[in-house]
Parts: structure tokens; sequence; C-alpha cells
């Protein structure tokens, strides 16, 4: 996912944590989109378009993929290890909770 940022890939990166936890730790290039509010905010995905999803760990995460991928969109990947992954790998800077 850090290369595709580098590189200025066309992607979409949803993070579907809670407001709060977002507060703490978030990647730059991140929407939110709690998971709760997903199904509900589907017309807001562009189905041609890349789509990465995260939450903390990958779990939220996960379930957001499946909620995207029953109804239609086929270009959708979850972001394994989620924000813990990314803090522990490329920002160790980042606060982990």
């Amino acid at each position: 996912m850090k290369a595709k940022l580098d590189r200025g890939d066309h992607f979409v990166l949803i993070d579907v944590r809670e407001p709060h936890e977002y507060k703490i730790c978030h990647i730059p290039a991140a929407r939110l989109i709690p998971l709760g509010e997903v199904p509900k905010r589907l017309n807001e995905f562009d189905p041609q378009c890349d789509i990465v999803i995260h939450c903390r760990s990958g779990v939220r995460s996960a379930k957001a993929c499946g909620i995207l991928r029953q109804a239609g969109f086929q270009h959708v990947r979850n972001m394994k290890g989620g924000i813990l992954a990314w803090a522990g790998k490329v920002d160790p800077s980042m606060p982990k909770y």
C-alpha cells in the first residue's frame, strides 16, 4: 500500500475504524467511513476504482470488503494487518493503541 501511495497510483483508501480511533492515529490519505456506515454509504464508492480498506488489525476491514463485494464491487482489497502493521512497518512514530 505504501508503494501505491509513493507511486501516486489512483486508488481510494478507506479507514473503517471509529472517529475516536481515527483521532489517535491515521494515514493522511485515508478517508474515514466507520464500518457501521459502509452499507448506507455505498453510493459514495466508485465501482470502477481500486479501493483499499483498513482498520486497526484487519478484521473490520475484511467485513467492509465483504459488504462491498456483495454489492458488486470488484476492485476491493483489505490492507492486511491494518494500522498496526502500518505503524510497525511504515511509520514507527505512529501511536499504537
